[in-house]
């Protein structure tokens, strides 16, 4: 299962699509909050894909990885933004997160989740 956390509702959409076509299953949020709660259920979570600034939380997507790392140890963690992620940025990916910069096409995407499911 792959949780995407994305506040543009297009984009959660299209990403949902194009893994779901992978033959993945996905959940998704579209903030920090409602991504906790679905993380703090007994649902199974392999990756969390999620964009580094929402709306409700600039770079709290930096912040759920690490909330959602201590929630579940081994979940896989995969990034996006639109915005150029610096090395400072970067520093606070928690350790062993893929990045994808957006835009993607939907062949980026599931590659993407591929590699980091493989790592």
């Amino acid at each position: 299962m792959i949780l995407i956390v994305e506040d543009e509702m297009i984009v959660r959409l299209v990403a949902e699509m194009t893994l779901r076509g992978e033959g993945h299953k996905t959940l998704s949020a579209s903030d920090v909050d409602e991504a906790l709660v679905l993380l703090r259920s007994s649902q199974q979570i392999d990756a969390l894909f999620t964009d580094i600034y929402l709306k409700s939380a600039p770079l709290g997507g930096c912040s759920l990885a690490h909330q959602a790392i201590e929630l579940r140890p081994d979940l896989r963690v995969l990034y996006t933004t639109g915005n150029n992620a610096t090395a400072q940025m970067k520093s606070l990916f928690v350790d062993s997160a893929h990045f994808l910069p957006k835009p993607y096409s939907d062949d980026q995407l599931r590659e993407s989740i591929h590699d980091l499911l493989a790592a």
